[in-house]
């Protein structure tokens, strides 16, 4: 009898695999202490094989940002339904993100530690994945401030600054939670829920807070 034939796999298959070794060396060990070798032997291909398909270490850190970039932009998005309430919609997309960044924290910790850190070139993919996200919470808290307000100029003045801070500390929330054994994302979600909603709540009833006024 003849040998037997194995089934080649695709190279898309293939160089997801590739990714999916290097997201947990480069997620666990960092970018500088991260080689090749470690990502080819997890993969179960030769280091010859990883720069055929993806050139080198630079190109491949760049390729593993950009994936799990992709993957959490489209969890928020895909989280949030558009017929409900603006305390729910926000709910959904902040369980969406907590439930992203804690089924994935090595992709996570390549975002928010490691591609923040290592050189212009990976902060700026970042950046376009963390304005993705501030642009879509601005048009979430926008709608529902105009719903409330029935006031177009309201989004103007004031969402884009809490779409900002909202982002930033659900940033810095889901490193938290990731690093605190026991926390859920439902936790994380409700705790920057409460957090914030106290605020936009109110906001939306048209009750904002506003600064003392001191005399000289």
């Amino acid at each position: 009898m003849g040998a037997v034939k194995t089934k080649r796999m695709p190279r898309a298959v293939r160089e997801q695999q590739m990714l999916d070794a290097a997201v947990r060396i480069f997620g666990r060990r960092g970018y500088m202490a991260a080689s090749m070798d470690e990502i080819a032997e997890l993969a179960g291909v030769s280091k010859p094989l990883v720069y055929l398909y993806l050139n080198s270490k630079e190109d491949l850190f760049t390729a593993c940002i950009r994936r799990e970039a992709r993957a959490l932009s489209d969890a928020v998005r895909t989280g949030v339904r558009g017929d409900l309430p603006a305390d729910r919609r926000l709910w959904d997309g902040l369980r969406a993100f907590f439930a992203h960044t804690a089924e994935h924290p090595d992709g996570w910790a390549v975002l928010h530690l490691q591609a923040r850190t290592h050189g212009e070139l990976f902060a700026a993919e970042v950046t376009a994945m963390r304005e993705e996200i501030v642009a879509f919470v601005t048009r979430l808290i926008a709608v529902a401030a105009r719903e409330a307000h029935r006031d177009p100029d309201l989004a103007e003045r004031e969402v884009a600054g809490l779409a900002e801070a909202l982002v930033g500390a659900a940033e810095a929330l889901a490193a938290w939670a990731n690093a605190t054994p026991g926390t859920t994302a439902r936790q994380a979600a409700a705790t920057l829920m409460n957090f914030a909603w106290a605020g936009l709540g109110n906001l939306m009833q048209g009750r904002p807070w506003s600064p003392p006024r001191f005399e000289d």
